[in-house]
């Protein structure tokens, strides 16, 4: 009979196990220096090893370079005062490309998840060869690499933020590109290694940005204690993440969010994607800007025209934006039926236009979510964090490599 048990690992021997330590150690000083400062004792406590294993672990990362130490700190307590830990500033790192529809973003985040370098170009990325357009990517990365080895850092990997459906290092499909089976990860591999012919290769990886922008929300954002949400990010199409007790749900085949390409009228406008009536053709930024009468204004530009319009009273933006944010709560509140989320967070051109397009969508939740649980202006509908987006998640996600086993990112 076929057994449905999971398949056990091999037993961990003692290298394994101080590899391990040695992450929890590391993890334990950038979480406590996120609140105050790490001591060795303090780390101790936290992670449930001795004072003498902690000392030996806490060494062991400072020679490699992920570790520094300074000062005194007291923690009121009788005793010596111990030594202030916290992640190192330089070394390791890890960076982040988004390419999207009209911009490509890159950024670098350091071990303690701050963001140190960052270059964004305005480029209209629609239509254009998919080599051309990782080449330009590629080509912005090089220059973030090198502003980043001026101040030390050193980029273990890189993570792509692409979007479209990604799956095993390609993009499946990208409509709003035009892409479809484009192998991402080893072009832009391939053209960030020209650009560098003596420096390191760096491994690549790749991800749908929303969910590298919820990702970052997670981490970065101010969500407090929320750990389940559903992240929607606007931008020419609507992306959509979901995040399930502090874990990215990405689906059987990694596609899990796609809510732009929930159909909200099967007679409605033909999409890109080829189906009819996607809420990306109602509440998607092209579709946006044409309901406000705002033409030839691309990209940040006209977003920016929307914005001022609506806070002039403009009727026809207003009228827009409301529209866009009542499609918005009828697919969301389907979405919250299903899941149960703690919140729904807006990002991108969405942040910017929630004095305008909360009040109707928060109306068509409050309307339709059957729990009861939803009341408008209850908090549970809100803006992302302007700390958080698809770049630097993508970056972080390379930095979560780093922590989870510093010795395979040691020099």
């Amino acid at each position: 009979m076929k057994s449905n048990l999971t398949p056990l690992g091999p037993k961990a021997d003692k290298d394994t196990v101080r590899r391990n330590n040695l992450s929890l150690v590391l993890r334990a000083v950038r979480d406590e220096g996120v609140a105050g400062e790490a001591t060795r004792a303090g780390v101790a406590a936290r992670v449930g090893l001795t004072r003498a294993a902690v000392s030996s672990l806490v060494e062991q990362l400072i020679d490699s370079g992920f570790l520094t130490e300074s000062g005194k700190t007291f923690s009121g307590q009788a005793g010596r005062p111990g030594t202030a830990l916290k992640v190192a500033r330089t070394g390791p790192a890890g960076l982040g490309v988004e390419i999207n529809i009209d911009y490509v973003s890159v950024c670098v985040v350091d071990l303690a998840g701050t963001g140190r370098v960052r270059q964004t170009e305005h480029l209209d990325n629609r239509g254009a060869p998919p080599g051309e357009v990782l080449a330009r990517a590629a080509r912005i990365a090089a220059r973030t690499l090198e502003s980043a080895r001026e101040q030390e850092l050193r980029p273990v990997g890189a993570a792509l933020a692409l979007p479209g459906l990604v799956s095993g290092g390609s993009v499946r499909q990208a409509p709003n590109l035009g892409w479809n089976r484009v192998p991402a990860e080893e072009l832009f591999a391939g053209a960030l290694a020209e650009l560098r012919p003596d420096g390191a290769v760096l491994p690549v990886s790749s991800e749908n940005e929303a969910n590298l922008a919820a990702l970052a929300e997670l981490w970065f954002g101010g969500l407090g204690e929320v750990r389940s949400f559903l992240y929607l990010t606007g931008e020419i199409g609507v992306g959509g993440a979901l995040v399930i007790d502090g874990e990215l749900l990405r689906g059987a085949h990694g596609f899990a969010g796609e809510i732009g390409h929930v159909v909200v009228d099967p007679a409605g406008p033909e999409c890109r994607c080829g189906s009819r009536g996607c809420l990306e053709q109602y509440a998607g930024q092209t579709a946006l800007l044409r309901a406000a009468g705002i033409e030839g204004a691309g990209g940040g530009a006209g977003v920016v025209e929307l914005e001022r319009r609506a806070q002039a009273g403009d009727a026809r933006a207003v009228a827009a934006v409301a529209e866009a944010g009542r499609m918005l709560g009828q697919v969301l509140s389907g979405a919250v039926n299903l899941v149960d989320p703690d919140a729904v967070v807006l990002g991108g051109i969405y942040r910017g236009l929630m004095p305008w397009l909360s009040p109707p969508a928060d109306e068509e939740l409050t309307g339709r979510v059957v729990s009861g649980l939803w009341s408008r202006g209850g908090g549970r509908l809100r803006a992302s964090s302007v700390a958080g987006d698809a770049a630097r998640g993508a970056a972080a996600l390379v930095v979560q490599n780093v922590l989870a086993d510093p010795v395979a990112y040691a020099r």
